[in-house]
C-alpha cells in the first residue's frame, strides 16, 4: 500500500507530495529578496532571470542537529549544500552558485533539513 504524504506550509507556498509528485507554488520573484517557509530561507542577490548566487538559510533548534540544504531549479539545475554540525540556537547558512540566466516562469526552490527532516520549503518563481 502507497502512503500519501500531505503538508501545507503557510506563507509562501505550499507542498504537496502523493506517490512521489510534488507540486510547489509561491510568489514571483523580478528582484533580489528574501523568501522564507517554516525555518529555511532562501535569497537571491541577482534581478531578472539571472542567479549568480542563492543563499540558504536553516534556523536550528535548542539541540544540536546535523544541518544541510538542497537547491533547484524547475528546469533541471540543482546543487547541494554542505552538511554542517550545528549547536543549538545557531542558523546555519550557505551558497550555491548557478551563474546563469533562467527562461522567465522557472521556480527556484530550496528545502533545508535537520537529520534526515525536512524543516521548510520555499520557492519563487523568477520573472523578468
Amino acid at each position: 500500500m502507497h502512503a500519501i504524504a500531505k503538508k501545507v506550509f503557510s506563507g509562501i507556498g505550499a507542498v504537496t507530495a502523493a506517490l512521489g509528485c510534488v507540486l510547489v507554488t509561491g510568489p514571483p520573484a523580478a528582484a533580489a529578496g528574501k523568501w522564507c517557509n517554516h525555518s529555511v530561507c532562501i535569497e537571491t542577490y541577482d534581478t531578472g532571470t539571472y542567479l549568480g548566487r542563492v543563499e540558504v538559510s536553516v534556523t536550528n533548534t535548542n539541540q544540536p542537529n546535523r544541518i544541510s540544504a538542497r537547491v533547484w531549479t524547475t528546469n533541471g539545475w540543482s546543487a547541494r549544500t554542505k552538511v554542517e554540525d550545528v549547536a543549538k540556537f545557531r542558523t546555519y547558512r550557505d551558497q550555491a552558485y548557478p551563474q546563469r540566466h533562467f527562461p522567465a516562469g522557472t521556480r527556484l526552490c530550496a528545502e533545508g533539513f535537520r537529520g534526515d527532516s525536512s524543516v521548510g520549503l520555499p520557492c519563487v518563481t523568477l520573472t523578468n
